[in-house]
């Protein structure tokens, strides 16, 4: 396309211009210590997420989660909008404590690893 006014070509904008955040390259989430047979036994998922206006953190991704992969019982996987006690989470082998937990932004290929501390007995 050309400008009239000055006969030079427009440059179209890119899509972060325009307040819309590219969607992430594929990365893992993995699910483990029986926590797995909420997702239908499956333990490794590799998801790429949507894109949306705002970058991906672990509160979004757990929303996701929710509506996505979760197949039952989401109330012994997930407590209000964070995961329940009981469940560990890891980003890149590290606690998500140390990582900012639910306001962790989401990096290209990252690991995200769910693991269940709660076992019956």
């Amino acid at each position: 396309m050309i400008s009239a006014e000055n006969k030079r070509p427009l440059q179209t904008p890119s899509p972060s211009a325009l307040g819309v955040r590219r969607s992430l390259t594929p990365f893992n989430i993995n699910v483990e210590g029986g926590a797995e047979l909420l997702f239908d036994g499956v333990k490794k998922h590799q998801v790429t997420l949507p894109c949306q206006p705002e970058p991906w953190d672990i509160r979004n991704l757990l929303k996701w989660i929710k509506q996505n992969l979760l197949k039952e019982r989401p109330e012994l996987f997930m407590q209000g909008d964070s995961v329940r006690p009981g469940i560990l989470v890891l980003i890149n082998d590290a606690d998500w404590e140390l990582m900012g937990e639910l306001d962790y932004k989401l990096q290209d290929q990252d690991n995200v690893l769910f693991i269940s501390t709660l076992h019956g007995g």
